[in-house]
């Protein structure tokens, strides 16, 4: 049973619907206004035969009354209230803020996903359940559809929109919508539905999670600090996500509002101004309760609806759990457009015939988008427990197309997960020796002090795993790095790695995603929050990292980069052979020519060969590995060429063509020379050479390895 609101801010409520004063229900219930008045004060309470002539009254039943769950049907009935245009004659031909994102499945699951996590009820340790359905409406199905949000209203501002679609970006997208519907007879819904999350509370107007989504941009309210969003832009992707620009919303909230948690309901559309019987309107509408305290009683409010209600609006939830259930009314996937992304199998082909392809390619699109952002957050191992599950379904007109398919992390980034649970369970290994092992790096995260002061707040030590890479996992030799919500903000790839080495896959934990009690952990969850842009994508330079820390903090992020892909190198490497007569031989095959010290015009010294190795490969081939001596000072250095010739008595040397060349450390490797890293002291370089270019065998030969300045040279 759910718990009712109290009695007089009910009955206050019930009578502003239906427009009527204390004193008009004193006398219609046969007492006198102070007994009404100490009803709504609380003070009093009616007698059960005050009751039943209350209901009567207000025009409805007794449970109602007694209960107190929903508000009666008396007075002002659910409608539409579209924005009046601006009176200083400005226009917005669209929510400027769904442009930040592209109208694709994959986006609209990072962006949603990323908001149920940061609304995560932590106090009983359980993950949140994201669960979307996507669901096709046809024939009679659809029709009831269109009367449920009340089509006939919305059809003359959708005509006003098609009108002027030519002039209008948004404008073509709605009227495509539109036509797609009508023509094809076909409605796709997507719903993303949360549970375990905190809800929309808070008041229609007032400062609270449901204003900031429902009534306001640009605003991101929280609830922790390791929250994903931070421009309040995220949710613009659901109506970005509409070719129709139409969302309802039904909310069950963890804190009570007006009395009540369950089935607050709202709709929001998204249209570009327009004029309609000789009005003009901004934009926006709203779909809910007339509010009696608003001008006119028009401006829409939420309501809290009956189970009929939501059931007609495919909005009913599973469970009494606090959450938010968004229905994207008309939703198109752009990418699914372009039909080289489906990569669907012969089995979708065969059943594409039944008409179902569309919405099974989108189905497909968001599994894959959800195991390849949120698989960490999804894993769990020793004391960790996961902080998401999320599944996918899809129906048509009620009927199952596919059934709930639960995202298993393991099955869609393999390595990954196990190097995550490696950590979890407190198995890794220092060094890899074996397939299956995970090795683990501390790299250090040097925190700088906010507002532009020079220094360092502390290290953080930032938590590194590296481990074999498996077909499922995608490209190799990356490295996915992470913080408190544990969604992959960053993916990069390793350069200049080792030849040779095997394929990997690395993870960067960093914040709270490498422990809670790691030191600086909340601050450096603050400083790579403010480095994120709308998109969550990457970690660099942004407005709000320039205005609360400097210019230059961003450097901090570049340098860290350096530092995690050296570690990865160390531990991907192969370790060098002892050395015996062979090796011995073969270092004394590989020479470098010993000059004087060049120098620039300038008086500064040249980068110069100091070290050198090399092996004969299983083809022929040279394989060498080389140092290099960089000199001290600030200047930024030439590019150097290495450029390996054969050692003969006479004549001039044949030069040997490089099949591969690498930077490992300090360096990188640029149309075949070498770039230095600013402020590196030593470079480490390693190259094979053409077999097709050696003119007599391998073994046979003497090699001179020069550096020489410049590109080509």
């Amino acid at each position: 049973m759910e718990a009712g609101e109290d009695f007089g801010p009910w009955l206050a409520r019930q009578l502003k619907l239906a427009r009527m004063t204390q004193t008009q229900l004193a006398e219609t219930v046969d007492v006198t206004r102070a007994a009404v008045s100490a009803w709504i004060t609380g003070r009093a309470t009616p007698r059960p035969e005050t009751i039943e002539r209350i209901a009567r009254a207000l025009d409805t039943d007794l449970a109602t009354v007694h209960t107190r769950t929903t508000d009666t049907l008396a007075g002002l009935p659910i409608g539409w209230y579209h924005r009046p245009g601006h009176a200083d004659g400005g226009r917005e031909l669209g929510n400027a803020a769904a442009f930040a994102f592209d109208a694709d499945v994959g986006v609209l699951a990072r962006e949603t996903c990323q908001n149920s996590l940061d609304e995560r009820l932590t106090d009983n340790d359980r993950p949140v359940r994201v669960r979307y359905t996507i669901h096709e409406l046809t024939g009679e199905a659809l029709d009831a559809f269109r009367r449920a949000i009340l089509w006939d209203d919305l059809h003359p501002h959708y005509t006003a929109v098609s009108e002027a679609a030519s002039q209008q970006k948004v404008g073509r997208v709605v009227d495509a919508g539109v036509r797609d519907m009508f023509e094809k007879s076909r409605l796709v819904l997507l719903r993303v539905d949360d549970y375990n999350a905190s809800g929309l509370t808070g008041d229609d107007y007032d400062d609270g999670k449901f204003s900031a989504v429902v009534r306001r941009q640009l605003e991101s309210l929280k609830s922790g600090n390791s929250a994903g969003g931070s421009y309040g832009l995220g949710k613009a992707t659901l109506w970005a996500t509409s070719a129709l620009g139409l969302v309802l919303i039904n909310s069950t909230l963890s804190v009570p509002h007006e009395g009540r948690t369950e089935r607050r309901v709202i709709g929001r559309l998204e249209l570009p101004w327009r004029f309609v019987d000789g009005r003009p309107y901004a934009g926006p509408a709203w779909l809910g309760r007339p509010d009696p305290d608003s001008l006119g009683a028009e401006v829409a409010r939420s309501w809290w609806a009956d189970e009929e209600a939501v059931a007609s609006l495919y909005l009913d939830r599973d469970s009494e759990e606090p959450g938010t259930s968004f229905l994207i009314v008309g939703a198109h996937d752009v990418a699914s457009l372009d039909q080289s992304t489906l990569d669907l199998d012969v089995e979708d082909e065969a059943e594409g015939d039944d008409g179902t392809r569309d919405i099974r390619a989108m189905h497909r699109r968001l599994v894959e988008a959800l195991g390849r952002d949120f698989w960490a957050a999804m894993t769990s191992g020793g004391s960790r427990l996961p902080l998401l599950e999320t599944s996918v379904r899809t129906l048509r007109n009620g009927e199952v197309v596919i059934e709930e398919e639960k995202v298993d992390p393991a099955v869609h980034q393999p390595s990954r997960t196990r190097a995550l649970r490696a950590f979890y369970d407190g198995t890794t290994v220092d060094r890899l020796t074996e397939a299956g092992q995970v090795a683990l790096r501390t790299v250090p995260f040097r925190l700088p002090l906010s507002g532009g002061r020079r220094g360092t707040l502390g290290s953080h030590p930032a938590v590194l795993l590296v481990t074999d890479a498996e077909d499922a996992d995608g490209v190799s030799n990356q490295v996915h790095s992470l913080r408190g919500n544990r969604m992959t903000i960053k993916r990069s790839g390793v350069s200049g790695l080792p030849l040779g080495v095997n394929a990997f896959q690395a993870v960067l934990l960093m914040g709270q995603a490498a422990g809670e009690s790691i030191p600086f952990a909340e601050e450096a969850e603050e400083f790579l929050r403010a480095a994120e842009p709308p998109e969550h994508d990457r970690w660099g330079q942004t407005e709000e990292l320039t205005l609360r820390w400097s210019h230059t903090a961003h450097h901090r992020i570049a340098r860290l980069t350096t530092e995690v892909n050296a570690a990865v190198k160390e531990v991907v490497a192969r370790p060098k052979r002892a050395g015996g007569q062979e090796s011995a031989k073969l270092r004394k095959a590989l020479t470098v020519p010993r000059k004087a010290v060049h120098r620039r015009s300038s008086g500064s010294v040249l980068p110069e060969l100091d070290a050198l190795d090399a092996s004969i490969g299983a083809s022929g081939e040279w394989q060498i590995t080389a140092e290099v001596k960089l000199p001290r000072g600030d200047d930024e250095l030439p590019a150097m060429t290495p450029v390996v010739l054969l050692d003969v008595r006479s004549g001039s040397r044949p030069k040997l063509t490089w099949a591969e060349l690498v930077a490992v450390e300090g360096c990188e490797v640029e149309d075949g020379a070498l770039r230095f890293m600013p402020r590196a002291r030593r470079a480490v370089f390693r190259g094979c050479t053409d077999i097709a270019g050696h003119p007599v065998r391998t073994a046979l030969t003497r090699l001179v390895l020069e550096l020489r300045a410049g590109k080509g040279e």
